[in-house]
């Protein structure tokens, strides 16, 4: 299940699997092959969309939109020759990757070349997200700890203080009684 979450929504899943994982939930191991996997379907997913789809609409649009045919070119030519690189890179980011995957697929990168790239990057950032959220979550953890023996000793110093206004309050009560008694002695 986890694999589907990460494949939609890669890198909040692969976060709250670690810290799932942090809590005794599910095992940091099982947590990684899961969010590694779901990565990689969905980069490979984005792959096909760009391989499916056609360079000369791209070419199009982009004249359209004010590019010349020459910079697109050139876009193209360097995403072949640097494909291995550009998609490396592009992983370790979180708003690269899927453009870079779709350009990869359009200019019909081989599989041999942009996959490695891809699955060692995976492991790199799938790697950090796990530690990231494992450890914030253990810290999160200590924090809490930490209120709660604050809650205690706020708690504690709070019947201190109720104990010492009653006895106070007690105190004030008696002097008053006693100076009440000692008029009515005098009087009568």
């Amino acid at each position: 299940m986890l694999v589907i979450f990460v494949a939609v929504e890669g890198p909040v899943a692969t976060l709250l699997g670690a810290a799932a994982a942090s809590t005794g939930l599910m095992h940091l191991g099982w947590v990684f092959i899961a969010a590694s996997t779901g990565n990689l379907t969905a980069d490979t997913l984005w792959y096909f969309l760009g391989y499916i789809g056609k360079i000369e609409i791209i070419l199009r649009i982009g004249q359209r939109l004010g590019l010349s045919r020459e910079l697109l070119e050139r876009l193209q030519k360097g995403m072949r020759e640097h494909t291995t690189r550009i998609l490396f890179i592009a992983k370790l980011t979180v708003s690269f990757v899927i453009p870079s995957l779709i350009a990869a697929g359009l200019v019909k990168a081989p599989w041999r070349r942009w996959f490695p790239a891809i699955f060692t990057g995976e492991l790199i950032w799938t790697g950090s997200l796990l530690l990231l959220g494992f450890y914030t979550t253990e810290a999160i953890k200590r924090v809490e700890k930490g209120v709660e023996y604050l809650a205690l000793a706020g708690g504690l110093l709070f019947i201190l203080f109720l104990i010492f206004m009653g006895r106070r309050l007690l105190q004030k009560k008696y002097r008053d009684i006693s100076a009440m008694d000692e008029k009515t002695e005098n009087r009568g």
